[in-house]
Parts: structure tokens; C-alpha cells; sequence
């Protein structure tokens, strides 16, 4: 059955106000997932935050929000960990891996600082060389000494899409940034062939802040330490001092699963799986192609793209474009260290807000 893209978009209340081209940094939330917390705090408010039934509750929600993370990532649920932030992901892998003096991590040069800084801090911890190397020679910078490759699956300066396949073929584990991924583009991570995907919540799949997912491969679940332990981890509590691991990726879960978090996260993916995530992702796709070349056609210097729902172009003082875009009511964000400015488009989008957007940035 069709999608009807008006009635999908009236599920977002702030794109009655706004062009709201930001999901790349924090996604629009639907009126479900609003009512889903409200209903949420409600319950906790009447009947409090004790008893079996609530906690069982509690592990309820985390694991439907497991499995719903695990069809977006293509895998098992067993394979994903629930996490607070793309970063905590990636600190989750490094801080995992017993690294160790001349082991090499390769990553490229338009990473986010929230790629980045776990680097720096594997660095400054263990001793390990970070090279950076331009996104698209990645895979053909692997050396002997590469213990890691730390990248983006899609670029957050632009849009572009890493070769996975390539950097698969390698043998070298690979930890991809998902921020600008899951969600907005297609993913299998059997197919991409990587060791782990660490993916944000609060972006393209629209939940809340500090939520999100880590796919561990199943043969690399053993050999990442846990690196902060707690009773989520474990497969008996009553054991707690001996860790023995709970099994799969469920033992590197961030602290214990709150039901705002997990209510909210989930009515927002069911928003969108029932729109039909193929639906969701060849819109959105087709719309930032469609803006990409009115853009170019207008003059403006689009950065390279893949097929991907980010467009970003040249501008003389890009920070203060932002501004006066928003002053139109149309939000995109800048890309300070590439003097770029840069449009999030979601299958939530309409033509006419890009049109706008075009005359805007044109004229």
C-alpha cells in the first residue's frame, strides 16, 4: 500500500513551524513518541518506580527496543548492546580491545569530534598511533600494524558513503560511525562486513537524547573486555563478583534501561517501520538528490554526496548563514572546519520546503 508523504509528515508537529533540516543533528519527534512519554512519566508518577512488575517492565521495553535496533541493523537482537550516544559505542569498542603499544587505528580525515576524541583518548591510554588518511583511500592505507579501522560509514561533512566492501576485504576489524547511517540509509551489517556499528538514536531515528545502539559481531563478543560492568552485564547477579558475562552484545548495555528512554525510543521507530523503512529511506534519498542538483543548477558548490540523505555546499561565512536561514524559519547547521553549510533531509521533508530552501540560499 502506498505511503501518503503528507500524512506522514503531519506525524511531526514542528514542520507545521519550521523547515527543519537538522536531523543529521537531532531529529524531529513525532506526536506518538511525545504522548508515548507523557503516558510514560504518568505511570511512574501514579503507581511509582518499585516492585517486580515495574522492573520486569523495565526489561520489557529494553528488549522490544533491542529488537526494534536490531531490524534497522539487519542483524540478531542478541547482537546489539543498548548505549546513550554513537560515542559511547565507539568508546565502548576501544576501551574494550586490549590495545597495545605499535598498534595502529586508521580513521580519515572528516571524522566527528565524537569519533575523534575516543581516538585521542586510546592514544594518550595505550599508546597506539592514529593515522589519518583521506575517506575515500582508506581501505588501501591498511598496513601491518593496523589493528583497527575507525571511520564513518557515511560522511557528516558531506554525505559521502565509505566502501565498506573494501575495507571488509582488508581482514583488519572495522568500527563504523553510524550517526549519519542508521536510520537514513539502508544498513546490513552482515553485508558491510564490519566487527562493530555504533549508531545514535536521537538523529534519523527521531528518539531521545542519550539513546542508541552497538552491533558487536557474534565472533567478536569475546574479545572485547567489558569496560564499565554493572548488573545489566551479567548472566547471574548473584554472582556479581566472579563476571560472568550476560550473553552477546547485551553484556556491554549502558547502565540500566530507563522507561522514558525506551518508551520513547521505540513509538518513534514504529512511526517509521510502519511507514515502511524502504519507503522512509528511497524518499529521503530521492529528495536530497533532488536538492543536491537544484543547488548545483542555482551555482552553488555542492560537496561530494553518495547516495545519502545529507547535502552540504560552499559558503563565504557559513555560521552566519545558518542564522539568517533560520530567521526564515528554515534550520539546516554548519560544518565549521569545511566552511560548509549542510541540509538534513528526511522522508519527512516536502519539495516545497527545499524549493524554499533553494531561493533562500540563492537568493
Amino acid at each position: 500500500m502506498a505511503v501518503d508523504a503528507g500524512s506522514f509528515r503531519a506525524q511531526f508537529p514542528v514542520l507545521e513551524r519550521l523547515a527543519y533540516l537538522n536531523a543529521g543533528t537531532e531529529g524531529p519527534i513525532p506526536r506518538r513518541a511525545a504522548d508515548a512519554v507523557h503516558g510514560r512519566v504518568d505511570y511512574e508518577l501514579s503507581n511509582g518506580r518499585c516492585g517486580k512488575p515495574y522492573f520486569t517492565g523495565l526489561m520489557d521495553l529494553a528488549a522490544g527496543l533491542r529488537g526494534r535496533y536490531a531490524e534497522v541493523l539487519g542483524c540478531a537482537p542478541a547482537d546489539v548492546a543498548l548505549t546513550g550516544s554513537t560515542t559511547d559505542g565507539v568508546n565502548t569498542v576501544l576501551s574494550g580491545l586490549r590495545l597495545r603499544p605499535g598498534d595502529e587505528i586508521l580513521t580519515s580525515d572528516e571524522e566527528h569530534p565524537g569519533l575523534l576524541a575516543p581516538l585521542g583518548r586510546a592514544r594518550l591510554r595505550h599508546g597506539v598511533t592514529i593515522r589519518v588518511v583521506p575517506f575515500a583511500e582508506i581501505a588501501g592505507e591498511v598496513s601491518s600494524s593496523t589493528r583497527l579501522i575507525a571511520c564513518s560509514h557515511v560522511s557528516w561533512v558531506g554525505g559521502k558513503v565509505v566502501d565498506a566492501h573494501a575495507l571488509a576485504a582488508t581482514g583488519v576489524p572495522v568500527l563504523l560511525d553510524a550517526a549519519q547511517a542508521v536510520g537514513a540509509v539502508p544498513v546490513d551489517v552482515n553485508a558491510l562486513g564490519c566487527s562493530f556499528y555504533a549508531g545514535s538514536g536521537q538523529k534519523w531515528l527521531c528518539g531521545p537524547e542519550g539513546s542508541g545502539c552497538l552491533y558487536v559481531a557474534p565472533d567478536r563478543v569475546d574479545e572485547l573486555l567489558i569496560p564499565w560492568p554493572g548488573y545489566g552485564s551479567l548472566k547471574d547477579a548473584a554472582s556479581a563478583l566472579e563476571l560472568t558475562p550476560a550473553e552477546g552484545a547485551k553484556r556491554f548495555d549502558h547502565g540500566f534501561p530507563p522507561g522514558v528512554r525506551s518508551r520513547w525510543a521505540l513509538s518513534s521507530l514504529e512511526v517509521l517501520a510502519e511507514a515502511g523503512w524502504s519507503w522512509v529511506h528511497q524518499r529521503a534519498a530521492m529528495l536530497a538528490a533532488g536538492l543536491a542538483d537544484r543547488l548545483a543548477e542555482r551555482g552553488l558548490e555542492v560537496a561530494p554526496r553518495g547516495v545519502t540523505t545529507l547535502v552540504s555546499w560552499k559558503a563565504a561565512d557559513a555560521e552566519a548563514e545558518v542564522e539568517r536561514l533560520a530567521a526564515a524559519g528554515i534550520v539546516v547547521r554548519s560544518i565549521p572546519s569545511h566552511n560548509l553549510l549542510r541540509a538534513s533531509v528526511g522522508a519527512w521533508s516536502s519539495e516545497e520546503e527545499l524549493a524554499g530552501l533553494v531561493a533562500a540560499a540563492t537568493g
